[in-house]
């Protein structure tokens, strides 16, 4: 029967891939046919990896708009120059912007079968239902918008995911060199992976810490000690076991014996940042690092949006509102910090306001624009959405919530521009790690997905533009 479930499991996978696989090669000529010309940061991305392509090594050849390292530039040079050996096409073919942009929906494939992977592993296997939860929550993923759209521009996000996703794996199956190595690819492809690198390194840690945390939970049942008593008294009974734990060397040893190759990896970035001068390669006068605040706010925004099956129904919401009025002067203080927050450390990037491309240009034209109070009155929507994910991700232990949340303030947070691109990398790490959700929420994720790309696609193809003082073409897009 076990055996028969695996097969049928296998078959289920095979057809969402393959099926998955032939829309996007469908919808990639369609975007090769209207999209002859690099289009937004690709007229960075596309002649520097054509002059990778073709030779042109040097640092002097490199385009100083560039803010990430080349890691995309030299894979795809890795796949498309064989290429040309095994078919014996010319360089004008394999290094042209269609053979590059087909290089991100070979990642998509990666993408997929890492995405089930990571769901076989991260979520219990002990319901025949789960398979088909397994592979539908897995299709819905590789389907997500915001990551989809990007698998058929010559950006970093498919590269970036399928390096950063790959490091989880290997990471959950304990090969730690393998992940820190995946982890500095991935970083090659954008320098904040190296937050998901540490995430890594913090999801062994929170293991053990689980593990030592039971222990002692164990001991003060079996000695019948009576518990700390007080409004923070689970704070203060983990702050002083975390506390405990560290002062132990032989603990410090075992984790630092365990987490080495990380540590290499945080010493070599740490390296980077000395001689570089900062994160930011190339133009650092648009990526300046500021404490914005409401980033994560707008990230808890973007999860509920797109996780709505999951996180929004009136039992949520009547539990969240139980639980303000039995703590309302907690849920009081955090709702006057949250205010304080958006008030102080709103910033709204150059880009943000002047690009009239992005759906973000118009979220916060016609949401956050339109009036002042509109930023304090989402403050209550924000807390549900926060309280509403970390609902969510009450099956993980408290210090696997308290690494997620450690990692997603820091990759967050010191991001001024609001673009959704930066969310969903984070989004996709929380989705992995949610109990897999009923057939019929998946299928109603599935769907609201299919239509958002539908319609995302049709306006990028269809429903062109022309600024006034230009003759190219402009398209809507995330």
């Amino acid at each position: 029967m076990g055996a028969g479930m695996a097969q049928l499991e296998g078959y289920y996978f095979s057809a969402a891939l393959s099926c998955t696989f032939l829309v996007s090669c469908l919808l990639f000529s369609a975007f090769s046919r209207a999209l002859r010309e690099p289009y937004m940061d690709e007229i960075f991305h596309l002649p520097q990896a054509q002059r990778y392509c073709e030779g042109h090594f040097s640092l002097s050849q490199w385009d100083p708009m560039i803010t990430t390292l080349p890691g995309l530039y030299l894979l795809s040079v890795g796949v498309v120059k064989p290429a040309s050996w095994i078919f014996g096409w010319s360089e004008h073919v394999v290094c042209s912007i269609g053979m590059l942009r087909f290089v991100n929906l070979l990642f998509s494939v990666g993408n997929f079968y890492l995405l089930y992977l990571l769901f076989r592993k991260v979520q219990p296997r002990h319901k025949a239902a789960s398979s088909v939860q397994r592979i539908l929550s897995t299709l819905t993923l590789a389907v997500f918008p915001t990551l989809y759209f990007f698998n058929f521009l010559y950006y970093t996000e498919a590269g970036s995911m399928f390096f950063t996703l790959f490091a989880y794996l290997m990471c959950l199956y304990g090969n730690h060199k393998t992940s820190a190595l995946l982890g500095f690819c991935g970083f090659m492809f954008r320098q904040t992976n190296i937050i998901w690198a540490v995430f890594c390194a913090g999801n062994v840690i929170a293991q053990k810490l689980t593990e030592a945390w039971k222990t002692e939970l164990q001991k003060k049942k079996e000695e019948r000690l009576p518990p700390i008593k007080g409004p923070f008294s689970e704070f203060r009974r983990i702050f002083q076991f975390l506390l405990a734990y560290s002062m132990s060397f032989k603990n410090l040893s075992m984790l630092f014996l365990l987490t080495w190759p990380y540590l290499l990896l945080m010493f070599l970035f740490c390296v980077f940042v000395v001689v570089n001068g900062g994160i930011v390669i190339g133009d650092r006068s648009s990526h300046e690092a500021c404490l914005h605040f409401p980033q994560l706010f707008y990230f808890f925004s973007f999860t509920l949006f797109f996780s709505f099956p999951h996180l929004l129904s009136p039992s949520k919401i009547r539990a969240f509102l139980c639980l303000v009025w039995k703590r309302r002067i907690q849920f009081f203080m955090i709702t006057l910090v949250s205010l304080f927050l958006v008030w102080k450390f709103t910033y709204a990037h150059k880009y943000l306001l002047a690009d009239n491309r992005h759906y973000t240009f118009y979220v916060w034209k016609r949401v956050f624009q339109r009036y002042e109070i509109v930023k304090y009155l989402l403050v209550p929507i924000y807390i549900f959405a926060g309280w509403s994910i970390a609902d969510s991700l009450k099956s993980k232990s408290i210090f696997w919530n308290l690494m997620f949340f450690v990692c997603l303030f820091t990759v967050t947070v010191p991001q001024k521009l609001l673009e959704f691109r930066y969310f969903i990398l984070p989004y996709v790490i929380y989705r992995l790690n949610i109990p897999l959700p009923p057939i019929s929420r998946l299928v109603c994720e599935l769907g609201c997905y299919a239509v958002v790309n539908f319609l995302t696609f049709y306006v990028f193809l269809n429903k062109t533009f022309q600024w006034p003082n230009s003759q190219d073409i402009q398209r809507f897009m995330w």
